[in-house]
């Protein structure tokens, strides 16, 4: 089998919406397909991929880098060593062909989302879910049920704690039994406010995390951590720079309760240093590497040996970005969870149309590849892309 051809187009993802450090009002991804020779049940295989929401497409390091590597390289280098399907970690290989070291940035996301795609390819070539593979090629058993928090909250022109209230409410009446808010984008009184209007709505149904997109200083942070440890939260998520592991450190000592970061660490490197000078504690912290925006499943695997190495479950995983591929890998390799987006990021977010969450879990879907297919508003955008 070979590649014969990849394709790239970049989609736009606006919204009003805001958080504390952004607004989505021109937020586009990539949505890429890896076109194979393969036919299964009179249909070609495609692989679709695209990026997590939060950083742009990708069309630019795609189209001038990445994709010629793969198609430039002699097919048979890109096979498996049964010669019947792609190797993930050899077109990973490819993309990555004179590239320095270091340097993440934007790059970890374009071949992230190519490496999404090849993954989809390669599982329906296989004619399985891609968990299942996943699953059987690490030799543990899938587990299909894997939890998911509803993730929202964001600032929105207008939007008041009734409207906020709303919002949450409706998470919970789908079956979510953790929603997220946004803090940090408004004076600490005023999110103090619309967190106590949250926690009041949800009473005990529900658990309440919080999520600061790293806006903080330290001095802020802590001002936060010592306003939020009134409460029970689920987390306290990414209250400073990504990188400043110092902060994330020092913020331990003033916040005793659960916290959680790393949807903006790019690299197994990235996520070490976290686990060396970050302070998170394994036994109550989450960690949140988004494999769409971090080179992909294949450097995710890398990421996952370091976790074992400082002596981390993947079960402290709950990846960012509510995507499919996330969700696929978390009940295939015992991750703790995935994020969601019921409502935002659509066509891209959420779960296959037959899917429901129920006791804040769902049920994974078991058609070949990542699940696309049973996704109704995003398939035909995906095969208008490829045939």
């Amino acid at each position: 089998m070979r590649i014969i051809d990849i394709r790239e187009i970049t989609q736009p993802i606006s919204s009003p919406i805001r958080n504390a450090y952004i607004d989505f009002s021109k937020m586009t991804t990539s949505l890429v397909a890896v076109v194979t020779d393969v036919v299964r049940d009179g249909r070609r295989v495609v692989g679709y991929g695209f990026n997590s929401n939060g950083r742009y497409g990708q069309g630019g390091l795609i189209r001038e880098r990445f994709r010629d590597r793969v198609l430039e390289a002699d097919p048979e280098s890109l096979l498996d060593d049964r010669g019947d399907n792609l190797d993930p970690h050899k077109v990973w290989a490819a993309m990555m062909r004179n590239e320095k070291p270091g340097g993440h940035g934007e790059r970890s996301v374009a071949v992230g989302t190519l490496d999404m795609a090849v993954w989809d390819a390669v599982a329906k070539v296989a004619g399985q879910p891609l968990f299942r593979l996943l699953a059987e090629r690490a030799g543990r058993e899938a587990d299909p049920r894997v939890f998911v928090y509803a993730a929202g909250g964001y600032y929105y022109p207008g939007k008041d704690d009734a409207a906020l209230r709303a919002e949450m409410r409706g998470y919970l009446d789908r079956g979510y039994t953790v929603v997220k808010m946004k803090i940090g984008g408004a004076p600490i009184e005023e999110d103090r406010r619309r967190i106590e209007a949250v926690l009041d709505e949800i009473g005990s149904q529900a658990q309440l995390a919080v999520d600061a997109n790293g806006r903080f200083d330290l001095e802020t942070a802590i001002a936060y951590a010592k306003m939020l440890r009134d409460y029970p939260l689920f987390w306290y998520e990414e209250a400073g720079d990504p990188l400043d592991y110092a902060l994330q450190a020092a913020l331990s000592e003033f916040y005793p309760r659960p916290m959680a970061t790393g949807e903006n660490l790019f690299s197994h490197q990235d996520a070490r240093n976290l686990l060396r000078y970050g302070g998170m504690r394994p036994d109550r912290d989450w960690l949140q590497f988004d494999c769409a925006l971090s080179y992909g499943l294949v450097e995710y695997l890398r990421t996952l040996d370091v976790l074992a190495q400082f002596g981390w479950s993947p079960g402290r995983c709950i990846p960012h970005g509510g995507h499919q591929m996330s969700l696929n890998i978390a009940a295939g390799l015992g991750l703790g969870g995935n994020e969601s987006y019921p409502d935002l990021f659509q066509p891209y977010g959420g779960f296959p149309d037959d899917v429901r969450v129920e006791d804040g879990h769902i049920v994974m879907p078991e058609p070949p590849g990542i699940g696309f297919e049973g996704k109704a508003d995003l398939i035909p955008v995906m095969r208008q892309l490829a045939e």
